[in-house]
């Protein structure tokens, strides 16, 4: 009766305790946004937090969890930063509550991501889905997380294990294994980048993924418009003896049926024989079609996904 007693005043003095942080947390924001984390971040230990929790863990993982999105979305929203606080969350939150998938299927995502759209360390995006797949293995999500990381950093072979991987567990997606063999067999082409694009746009459950996904489907889509319209700029250098002054002499050539338009119907510009995108703010991910002398804003505009 006696530790009945002491286990049930501890319990009450914890959930106290968790009440008061997370309005201490929410003060603190209101009143000093930029110290935020810096302040309440007293305890960096897991294992010290996972014994203080006496078996809250899940409710103290939600704590953390939630503060990782507001810290990210924070920095994110003000043009990005050093994130140096992601990973210390990240960590704490997945090693309280080692199922919290979104955690780390959107904290790789964070960690991944280059400067200023995320932190910038892929190595760290790794480290975290791999502990995410040891303690949930038979998520198939998780190893095409990791397939998508090693092929960001050019690693086919890593990229190909990890979804050959994830093709073995349960329920698994067919395309791990389509993903696998394109990855042994051409490694980073176009048509590969556009088939994980596309894999995740219509798998994912989250909004902003979505967009993300659909914002590089875009640029790629790009890249391939620019590139076979400077081809056929080329046949018509190759033909007249210059340069067409515009889109109107390759229509009147018969090179172009009218004014190619990019995936969200804006239509490109041609000068001195180069074509460029209209509203390059649209296309954060493109590698073609940019203006001379463009450069791209601190934070990406990302249009919506359908």
């Amino acid at each position: 009766m006696q530790r009945s007693r002491v286990q049930f005043t501890a319990t009450l003095i914890l959930i106290s305790f968790l009440t008061g942080s997370v309005l201490l947390v929410r003060q603190i924001d209101r009143l000093r946004t930029n110290a935020t984390l810096e302040e309440v971040l007293y305890v960096s230990s897991p294992k010290f937090l996972k014994r203080a929790s006496l078996g809250f863990d899940g409710l103290l993982a939600d704590i953390y969890w939630t503060r990782a999105v507001q810290y990210f979305g924070g920095m994110h929203h003000t043009g990005g930063g050093t994130y140096r606080l992601l990973w210390p969350l990240l960590n704490i939150t997945t090693q309280l509550d080692p199922h919290l998938v979104p955690a780390y299927e959107f904290g790789s995502t964070f960690l991944s991501a280059k400067p200023p759209n995320g932190a910038g360390t892929p190595e760290k995006a790794i480290e975290l889905v791999e502990y995410g797949i040891r303690n949930n293995p038979d998520d198939w999500h998780l190893y095409y997380d990791l397939g998508f990381i090693h092929y960001d950093l050019k690693n086919y072979a890593a990229a190909a294990d990890a979804f050959l991987r994830g093709s073995g567990v349960p329920n698994a997606h067919p395309f791990l294994k389509i993903l696998a063999a394109q990855m042994a067999e051409h490694g980073g082409d176009a048509k590969t980048a556009q088939m994980m694009w596309s894999a995740t746009y219509q798998t994912t459950r989250d909004k902003m993924i979505r967009a993300n996904a659909a914002a590089h489907l875009r640029a790629l889509q790009v890249d391939q418009d620019v590139t076979q319209i400077e081809e056929l700029v080329e046949r018509y250098r190759q033909g007249a003896g210059r340069a067409p002054s515009g889109f109107v002499d390759m229509i009147r050539a018969g090179y172009l049926r009218g004014v190619p338009v990019d995936p969200l119907g804006n239509p490109y510009r041609m000068s001195d024989g180069h074509v460029t995108l209209s509203d390059p703010d649209s296309f954060p991910f493109t590698q073609k079609g940019l203006p001379a002398g463009y450069v791209a804003p601190a934070v990406p505009k990302i249009p919506p996904s359908d």
